[in-house]
């Protein structure tokens, strides 16, 4: 989340002026930082921005459970939400089965609880090729939004494109370690790529993504974070359009990687650097994605070094998203 952050005796007059501009975002409080003050945003202006670490939420001592106080019996208070994920200006939260007939009440609390919010969705679960979010929308109106992180914009139809927040550390270690020229096998809307091209700045970044809506926000991601000279979308299956013998560092960022590991190695030069992803059962972590990838670069006549070994999330009961770094010889 941005804010302006000033002098404390320039604070009011740069409060109002905000006000004026419509971008003062009324849902978090203003923080003082020893002689600066933090002046929270909804959008991009003429002053110098930063992007908070820890924002704090006008109704961030409120909860659901005490919304619902008087209203729901002690059994349905325990079954309400304890967290959600905020997509830019967009709510998602899962809801139980036995409060499902409260869904549209709790999706109007949830944006009152924060009113720089739009709309709040119910996720359902995850569907189709392209792993699409099926959700429901319960309160308000509107599913594309503008996430900022990690000082990146990305755009996306919230209920069309998944944004997973326990992918937050991969995409934040990934952003600095951009040299070269790398190519992102999987690019979505930019989750690597985007990140990678702002803070590390590499020759080049070919990202390479089959979807044709998410290929669309791809191409918009890149002109809103103004990385057009470096980024160069590709429409296609990557089976068929990776490049070869190009690439430093090839990002295999996705669930059905291991059927591509072939163009992921030969994509790569000499002593260029993979990073496979993989679903994996936890009694097969981390053996099943390294012994994957040596076996596969075997067979292609190259060598592996395992330079590092990742959990990302839980995935499923008893299975774990993991990545590996291999450089590949």
């Amino acid at each position: 989340m941005k804010a302006v952050r000033v002098p404390k005796e320039r604070a009011e007059s740069v409060r109002k002026k905000l006000l004026e501009l419509n971008i003062f975002d009324s849902s978090r409080k203003i923080i003082r930082d020893g002689e600066f003050i933090e002046l929270p945003i909804t959008d991009t202006t003429e002053y110098d921005t930063i992007e908070q670490d820890h924002p704090i939420m006008r109704n961030a001592n409120i909860t659901l459970t005490q919304l619902f106080a008087g209203v729901l019996c002690g059994d349905e208070l325990e079954l309400l939400p304890k967290g959600w994920q905020i997509l830019g200006d967009i709510i998602i939260v899962n809801i139980p089965a036995q409060l499902q007939n409260r869904k549209h009440e709790i999706g109007e609390v949830l944006l009152k609880l924060h009113p720089r919010c739009k709309t709040a969705l119910m996720m359902k679960g995850v569907i189709g090729r392209f792993r699409e979010p099926d959700v429901e929308t319960i309160a308000g109106d509107g599913t594309e939004t503008i996430h900022r992180e990690n000082g990146c914009l990305f755009k996306l139809d919230a209920s069309k494109i998944m944004f997973s927040p326990g992918n937050l550390e991969e995409r934040r270690r990934m952003s600095k370690l951009g040299q070269g020229i790398v190519v992102d096998m999987f690019a979505g809307i930019g989750y690597f790529s985007i990140p990678m091209a702002v803070h590390s700045r590499p020759k080049k970044v070919i990202a390479i993504e089959i979807n044709p809506l998410a290929y669309n926000y791809l191409s918009e991601n890149i002109e809103l974070n103004d990385v057009g000279g470096i980024v160069q979308p590709i429409h296609g299956d990557c089976s068929s359009v990776t490049p070869v013998g190009v690439a430093d560092r090839v990002i295999m960022g996705s669930f059905e990687a291991f059927h591509h590991l072939k163009q992921g190695i030969n994509a790569l030069k000499p002593s260029g650097i993979l990073h496979y992803h993989e679903t994996t059962p936890e009694r097969l972590v981390f053996d099943r994605p390294i012994r994957r990838v040596v076996r596969s670069a075997t067979k292609l006549g190259r060598s592996v070094r395992i330079l590092g070994r990742n959990k990302i999330k839980k995935y499923s009961p008893g299975v774990w998203h993991v990545v590996v770094d291999a450089q590949v010889f």
